[in-house]
């Protein structure tokens, strides 16, 4: 038995190691596939848009509710962000001398919550017509088209459901929420420290962000959550980080209890988490 453990441990060191040199691999690559760009926007029929909405049986209906219910209920009893473990309060407020983090510049939205999505919008929406060409409600009162998220959240219903579920959404330090934007995740050379004791690297100039190691297994089954619900497409490089990642860092049973509690207002679950 303790052959076997220690084999374990071996072989998550080794998948950590290729992880890591793959991320430096695609640092120096020259090709960005960032979020699977595929130069194509996604056009659904409607069949296939009643079978994607009913993989989600109780949609959560703005992005502000979702917020509510994700730092009231969901997280009732576990009140720590994602990336660096700061307490927060259900009104919004994170104490970061609960988890070291310094701010890097913004000490005002540093102490603030918010829900990151995992998945960016940016990578939901990116391929999708609403957000490349517009649609015809995209219309402001001054009669000026406009796209983008704006537009997606407003016209595509496929766009509306992905962008509120809860499964995507985490709270997390409002200024690292800000600075990985709508970067991809992978690794970044070094261990420069932007915001104190929380593991979380941003490369602005790479457009990349590393999250430390106790959540990329999270990261990496909320992709495959998002691909599998919504048929928004991974990258190559990304799935096989992911994979690694998902390897390196098990289910625990927090995770499965946020599963547990999503399912029950959401009416659906994150197979991958077992």
């Amino acid at each position: 038995m303790k052959n076997m453990a220690f084999i374990k441990k071996v072989l998550i060191f080794i998948i950590s190691i290729i992880a890591a040199l793959y991320g430096l691999y695609q640092q120096n690559t020259t090709k960005d596939t960032t979020q699977s760009t595929t130069g194509k926007t996604i056009t659904q029929n409607p069949a296939e848009v009643k079978e994607i909405l009913a993989r989600v049986p109780k949609p959560i209906g703005s992005f502000g509710t979702a917020k509510k219910i994700l730092y009231r209920e969901i997280y009732k009893g576990h009140q720590e962000t994602f990336y660096c473990g700061c307490d927060f309060t259900t009104t919004g407020k994170v104490y970061l001398g609960t988890c070291d983090v310094t701010p890097r510049k913004n000490a005002k939205r540093a102490k603030q919550l918010e829900a990151e999505h995992v998945m960016p919008a940016y990578h939901m929406g990116q391929n999708r017509a609403c957000w490349a060409q517009g649609a015809e409600v995209c219309v402001d009162s001054k009669g000026k088209k406009f796209k983008g998220r704006k537009c997606c959240e407003k016209s595509d219903e496929v766009f509306k459901v992905a962008h509120n579920d809860l499964h995507n959404l985490y709270p997390a330090v409002g200024e690292v929420n800000g600075d990985r934007s709508n970067y991809k995740f992978g690794m970044i050379s070094g261990e420069k420290r932007a915001y104190g004791q929380c593991d979380f690297e941003v490369d602005k100039d790479a457009k990349r962000a590393e999250p430390p190691e106790n959540v990329r297994g999270n990261i990496a089954r909320t992709y495959f959550y998002m691909e599998k619900t919504y048929n928004f497409p991974i990258s190559k490089q990304q799935r096989q980080l992911f994979e690694a990642w998902n390897k390196s860092d098990p289910v625990d049973d927090w995770e499965r209890e946020r599963n547990k509690r999503i399912e029950k207002i959401q009416g659906n679950k994150n197979p991958y988490i077992k």
